[in-house]
């Protein structure tokens, strides 16, 4: 957690995101700086209501290592995962979070934390962070790729976040890629770039590429304790591994054309690829690789002005970017008179 600073006369607001396992709250200044931050279980099997008292108590850490008292908070933003109609604040069907369905959560917690408080996607708001005070931040629009378990996105563009009539902008994992025989998305949908370039895809693939005999150094670091993950694979991959290597190097390719079609609808100034999937970015050569071979990908696909004048690069907020993006949502809602 962060040494506290003097509050002074310095706007400050709460930034809550919420994650199928973790929930992670922190104060942020009027500037995107942090301030404190916390985290805690999401616990998320115990159903919604423990996990308002678990944002409750996340919210409460992150304020305690502050000078400021939760009165003195302007607004407070609520990122979470999964379908959710954001103007009545309410979850839908999440995915992540099961057993959640039609809850009221921007309401529960505005009552709990007696603070205005305004409720956005995840990767959206992980988007704006990026925007606001991150990668983009000298930028005028953004798309955004969270690779994790599934593919989230966020598209900012003049300060306007897409969100969409029904809530389900910027909803760039789910752009379709293959028409025939599409590999299966957990959305429950065929073909989606999700179902090429996540966590999950990644994993699936690789056990498949062994079920038909494929040979990888990663079989050997596998036992009861070990599983199977994406930095597991990328770990092999930069030892050589030819099968690692393979996989890693087609999800770019597949990103990079996702990727092709979106920029050709919204013509950003940049694309940032964030999450815990991008294979150690720039300190790793697998990671250096990936992001070569997306760019690469992308600009065959593309116009020759958007090839040369878009760029695409890493985030640089990490695991922070939720909630620093969801603070910044709140600012921003309160300086709109949304709230």
């Amino acid at each position: 957690m962060d040494d506290s600073q003097d509050s002074g006369t310095q706007t400050a607001y709460l930034g809550i995101d919420v994650g199928g396992t973790n929930i992670k709250a922190g104060v942020v200044d009027d500037d995107g700086t942090i301030i404190s931050q916390a985290s805690v279980p999401t616990e998320r099997e115990q159903g919604p209501d423990h996990g308002i008292d678990q944002m409750v108590a996340a919210a409460h850490q992150a304020m305690r290592s502050t000078d400021y008292e939760l009165e003195q908070i302007p607004a407070v933003g609520l990122a979470t995962p999964g379908t959710m109609d954001i103007p009545a604040g309410m979850l839908l069907e999440p995915i992540n979070l099961p057993g959640w369905d039609y809850f009221p959560v921007r309401q529960t917690l505005q009552d709990r934390l007696e603070r205005p408080t305004i409720l956005q996607n995840d990767a959206n708001a992980a988007a704006y962070g990026e925007y606001w005070a991150g990668s983009a931040r000298d930028a005028r629009s953004l798309i955004f790729y969270t690779l994790g378990t599934g593919l989230g996105g966020g598209i900012i563009i003049d300060d306007a976040i897409i969100e969409g009539r029904h809530s389900h902008g910027s909803e760039c994992g789910h752009v379709l890629i293959e028409l025939d025989n599409g590999r299966y998305c957990n959305s429950g949908q065929y073909g989606t770039l999700e179902a090429y370039c996540s966590a999950t895809a990644l994993l699936r693939l690789f056990n498949e590429a062994i079920e038909a005999g494929r040979q990888s150094s990663v079989t050997g670091r596998l036992d009861d304790i070990t599983a199977l993950s994406p930095l597991l694979i990328a770990e092999e991959a930069e030892k050589g591994d030819d099968l690692s290597n393979e996989l890693i190097m087609e999800m770019a390719r597949c990103l990079g054309a996702g990727i092709a079609s979106t920029v050709h609808i919204i013509d950003p100034d940049i694309v940032l690829l964030g999450g815990a999937m991008t294979f150690g970015r720039y300190e790793t050569d697998p990671g250096r690789r990936f992001l070569q071979r997306v760019t690469e990908e992308f600009q065959a696909r593309t116009f020759p002005t958007l090839a040369e004048e878009i760029s695409i690069d890493y985030a640089t907020l990490g695991g922070n970017a939720g909630f620093i993006g969801a603070a910044g949502c709140a600012r921003r809602a309160l300086l709109r008179g949304d709230i």
